[in-house]
């Protein structure tokens, strides 16, 4: 089975900034998508950013221009740079491995952002 370890998040002011990190252990397979999901009180998970393995990008509207996705496939790991942070960014934050037709997540991490 596949693992994913999240760590990052927090309390950050308007205009600051975070970094996540989500570490895939278990049977990994060498194609595969890792994203960013996140879910505001009362409403739905939405794609953050997400990236594959070679590299394509895609990210949520709200947050182009802000959020920087990366990973590094030798260490099965994706980061999430979040900067300039608004209050609209807060909820519980998600890391996703999408392979061969399975899903797996993280357990969350919540980030808050005050105004």
């Amino acid at each position: 089975q596949v693992r994913l370890v999240e760590s990052g998040g927090g309390l950050v002011q308007t205009g600051g900034s975070l970094r996540f990190s989500c570490a895939a252990s278990g049977i990994i397979f060498s194609i595969n998508t890792m994203a960013w999901y996140r879910q505001a009180p009362g409403k739905q998970r939405e794609l953050v950013a997400s990236m594959t393995t070679s590299g394509t990008t895609n990210y949520g509207d709200s947050v182009k221009g802000r959020f920087t996705i990366s990973r590094n496939n030798a260490k099965n790991t994706v980061y999430l740079q979040m900067n300039s942070l608004k209050p609209e960014d807060t909820g519980v934050y998600y890391c996703k491995l999408e392979a061969v037709g399975f899903d797996y997540w993280g357990q969350g991490t919540q980030v808050t952002v005050s105004s």
